[in-house]
């Protein structure tokens, strides 16, 4: 599978019958090389299955759901290939581990515009553009397309697919930061990344694209009551607002007691891997 310096296996696992893989390629809207992991159900041995997308949040890496929410074996019984890309390059600049919450680890998935991570935080394009068109050419990935994410993730899933309709079929979210533009999190990000032009963060606010766009299938929420962020940095409320003005449906789910973590998500993670496999035909 490998070719040149273009795309590396760094490992593969034998997984619920079908195979867990972490790999490497040379990004070319990054800039840099970028790693993702992509678990191949059992049913990708004989046929082409659908992909779902699954971002992860602040500090975590391209392993991170793969080891921690164990969705492997919900997958290989609906048939999803599940594919995690990065949270960031890994290409170092001036102060980007000086923060936990922005830099390496915390791309948002933005197309930074501002001095220096235009150059390499690409990660808006890498992710609706160049990881699809990598994981068609490598893997048994049908046309059929899911994406979801938690926290940072989440504000990911929502605003790739909101933006998006027409590439991806479901979307879903753990705790996301529903409305970047108006918490601490993401004016800090979007400040750094984008700079003062608040019509630019508005393109990767879910909120702002809820109300003007919405999107074409129920889009579902889970999120812990117990949630040390919810009231400050997530705003599930807002989101709620969004929905309702255009029509949008919204399946908000309060998980009474539960945090911010991956126990969190490991507790309703084949809950959505069932909804995202009903609209992808699975």
């Amino acid at each position: 599978m490998a070719n040149g310096d273009e795309f590396r296996v760094i490992a593969e696992h034998g997984c619920f019958g079908g195979v867990q893989g972490f790999y490497a390629h040379a990004s070319s809207v990054c800039h840099a090389p970028m790693r993702f992991s992509v678990y191949r159900p059992p049913q990708a041995s004989s046929g082409r299955v659908p992909v779902l997308y699954y971002l992860a949040g602040l500090t975590c890496t391209e392993e991170t759901f793969m080891i921690k929410a164990g969705a492997q074996r919900v997958a290989a019984e609906l048939g999803l290939m599940l594919v995690a890309p990065d949270t960031s390059p890994r290409v170092r600049l001036p102060g980007d581990d000086a923060h936990w919450d922005f830099g390496l680890g915390a791309g948002f998935y933005v197309d930074a515009t501002f001095a220096p991570w235009s150059k390499h935080y690409h990660l808006y394009s890498w992710v609706t553009q160049e990881l699809p068109a990598l994981v068609a050419q490598r893997f048994p990935a049908s046309d059929a397309q899911g994406i979801f994410g938690h926290s940072m993730g989440g504000h990911g899933a929502l605003v790739c697919a909101m933006r998006n309709p027409e590439r991806y079929r479901s979307v879903s979210a753990f705790a996301p930061i529903a409305a970047p533009t108006q918490c601490p999190w993401g004016q800090k990000a979007f400040g750094g990344y984008l700079g003062e032009d608040r019509a630019e963060w508005a393109q990767y606010d879910a909120t702002e694209l809820a109300a003007r766009r919405g999107f074409g299938t129920t889009i579902l929420v889970d999120q812990g009551t117990a949630d040390e962020y919810l009231d400050v940095q997530l705003l599930p409320d807002r989101l709620v607002e969004a929905c309702r003005a255009s029509g949008t449906p919204l399946r908000l789910n309060m998980r009474e007691g539960y945090g911010h973590g991956y126990w969190f998500v490991q507790s309703f993670v084949e809950d959505h891997l069932r909804h995202h496999a009903a609209l992808l035909g699975r």
